[in-house]
């Protein structure tokens, strides 16, 4: 049997509504969903690489093989996870919800060019997480490492289910569809729903259930 991790997403924690959702439908078929904290009490220095690195330590560290489902930067840290030479093969599917495909074109246009050059001068800016309900400093490293990793590079050909709203205003849909296109082994299903996905729960446990074969 694998193991199942969750990752959650950014500014976000284990705690998460969609995350201890998916945890309490698993512990219903008996199955546990482990949901490492991707803050590691260091919200401030938090990288796509440092979460790439701490998910493929744990999956490096046990035998059996992993499923990993994803939510927003989650997703993509799944995605990048799954690509690590030593990780592929130990990856049997990834199922990815609203994943943050193409996020910096996405993101820092909304932030603006004159905050952006203050992030990067500074050295911190300040960013909402909601699970603590208060702004935290995050350093300008988050941007500079972000910009080392590009969809392209995702070439692993693991079964992927990816469920995104079409109504997403953080991550548009657009960049799952052009991310499922040229990859026959990606299956994109579209919800009637935003980027929290908080409506659909039923529908999300649906087909992840159906997608992982994970009986009754």
């Amino acid at each position: 049997m694998p193991q199942y991790l969750y990752l959650h997403g950014f500014a976000s924690s284990p705690k998460s509504a969609k995350a201890q959702a998916m945890q309490a439908r698993f512990s219903t078929l008996g199955l546990d969903l482990i949901i490492p904290d991707l803050n590691q009490n260091d919200f401030a220095h938090l990288t796509l690489s440092r979460q790439i690195q701490q998910i493929s330590a744990l999956i490096l560290a046990q035998s059996e093989p992993t499923v990993l489902i994803g939510s927003s930067l989650g997703g993509l840290t799944a995605a990048w996870v799954a690509q690590q030479a030593a990780i592929t093969d130990r990856i049997e599917k990834l199922v990815l919800l609203a994943p943050a495909f193409d996020f910096l074109a996405q993101w820092l246009p909304r932030l603006g060019l004159d905050q952006l050059e203050a992030w990067r001068t500074e050295g911190t800016f300040p960013i909402y997480h909601y699970t603590e309900q208060r702004t935290l400093p995050l350093h300008y490293d988050f941007i500079a490492d972000a910009h080392g990793y590009s969809d392209d590079g995702l070439k692993a050909q693991i079964p992927t289910l990816i469920l995104h709203g079409t109504n997403d205003e953080t991550i548009s849909i657009e960049a799952s569809r052009a991310y499922a296109a040229p990859r026959p082994w990606v299956r994109l299903v579209e919800l009637f729903s935003d980027h929290a996905l908080t409506d659909v729960e039923k529908d999300i446990w649906q087909h992840t259930h159906d997608f992982l074969d994970l009986g009754t």
